[in-house]
């Protein structure tokens, strides 16, 4: 073979040489690339995926449907944290978090004295109210949606006994007698309505039924019943109107036997949650909400919890038929939580 046919063949060969190492050296920098690409998705990733435990809640009917949507929620961005949690009145959900049987308890009305000095540890997550119901075929339905009830009358109905009958109620009503419902068990809702009406829980009157859908069925199977509940169960959240068989009393709250224009707030879930944000329906018996702790909590999957809870999940307050807490609110409770 010829040095001319050597040399061309060696060059040759030094260019396929050259050019499979520029090959693998690019090849080990997309793969390289690659991977830390790759590490901080999976840090990214890993980051949202390494928090685990479970979290249990009790308590309030009031809470229930939000704290199921939250958690919902934040599974999707945690799917390592597990939730356990069970409706039962807000006074099983303090008893519980106080005992350390949960790491919340749902509550639905003022935190008392006495709790806060065994150690709960309140932080307010979201607003709601209680309203008066009745049937939807009450005798009287269309004088009470026009007259309304005041505070007052209220009173005479639930604590004194004094009213007994919807003529007496109310003015041009039927004479059937008023059948009173309360709840049973101990509640945000009764505990709410009873601050609003001047007594605790135990003084109001009635036909005790557990639970907030045990209340709203009896008002609804009953024409001459009356009773109260949470706005989240007196609204269908799809068509967003009152449940089948179900109306509300209007609160009269400047007492002139007539409901007006700027008391008008109970046809739709969106009216009445404006009027609880603006202040234009009365506090009580709209109030806050809580989640419970036993002292300050520890455990981060619970503080993580909370703390998106108080940002990211403030975005499905509304959507779910309750009221966001004004900013302040929400960043002391952040705070609190530090």
């Amino acid at each position: 073979m010829s040095n001319q046919l050597l040399e061309q063949t060696d060059l040759n060969t030094r260019r396929h040489i050259f050019s499979a190492f520029h090959f693998i050296a690019l090849l080990i920098v997309i793969l390289s690339f690659g991977s830390c690409n790759q590490k901080k998705s999976d840090g990214g990733a890993q980051s949202e995926t390494t928090l685990s435990g479970t979290i249990s809640m009790s308590g309030a009917f009031a809470l229930y449907p939000l704290a199921n949507r939250w958690a919902e929620e934040f599974t999707k961005i945690h799917p390592d944290v597990r939730f356990d949690i069970s409706a039962g009145g807000a006074g099983k959900g303090m008893a519980d978090a106080l005992a350390g049987a949960v790491d919340l308890g749902m509550v639905s009305r003022d935190i008392k004295k006495e709790e806060m000095e065994k150690g709960a540890f309140p932080i307010a997550v979201t607003k709601d109210a209680v309203l008066a119901t009745i049937n939807a075929k009450n005798p009287a339905i269309n004088t009470i949606k026009e007259q309304g009830m005041t505070m007052a009358v209220f009173r005479k109905i639930f604590v004194t006994n004094e009213i007994n009958s919807w003529d007496a109620a109310v003015k041009g009503g039927a004479k059937e007698n008023i059948a009173v419902y309360t709840r049973s068990d101990a509640c945000g809702a009764a505990a709410t309505w009873a601050q609003y009406l001047g007594v605790e829980q135990e003084g109001l009157k009635g036909i005790g039924v557990f639970g907030d859908p045990g209340l709203a069925d009896a008002v609804k199977n009953d024409v001459n019943g009356i009773g109260f509940n949470n706005v989240i169960y007196v609204f269908d959240l799809t068509t967003k109107v009152k449940y089948p068989g179900m109306e509300v009393v209007p609160i009269d709250i400047n007492g002139d036997n007539q409901i007006t224009a700027d008391e008008q707030c109970y046809e739709t879930i969106d009216q009445i949650l404006a009027a609880i944000g603006e202040g234009r329906y009365p506090s009580p018996p709209a109030r806050e909400l809580f989640f419970v702790s036993n002292g300050k909590p520890t455990a981060d999957v619970v503080k993580v919890f909370l703390n998106w809870v108080l940002t990211e999940g403030q975005k499905f307050v509304t959507e779910t038929g309750y009221i966001q807490l004004p900013a302040a609110r929400i960043n002391g409770e952040v705070e609190k939580l530090k």
